[in-house]
């Protein structure tokens, strides 16, 4: 079952959370050594407007998520 606002309710769940947020930023630090013309030291993962102009000018890298719709309909127009 899912709860709504768990991390909230849940001490466990606010832990875990607390963590994934900590691993995905020493990632995408990580991730901006390798590939440091999207920002993604600066934008968290987020589409920032200025990420979304890097992946204009550079491409989607193969670090983006495909699926993530905001790529996907970035794919598309980048293909046409």
């Amino acid at each position: 079952f899912a709860m709504v606002k768990a991390d909230n309710k849940i001490e466990q769940v606010s832990a875990a959370s607390i963590i994934a947020k900590v691993f995905r930023d020493k990632l995408l630090k990580k991730l901006h050594r390798i590939e440091s013309g999207y920002g993604w030291d600066k934008n968290a993962g987020y589409g920032t407007k200025e990420h979304i102009l890097a992946i204009n000018q550079n491409g989607v890298s193969k670090f983006h998520r495909k699926t993530y719709q905001p790529i996907c309909q970035l794919i598309k127009k980048l293909s046409t």
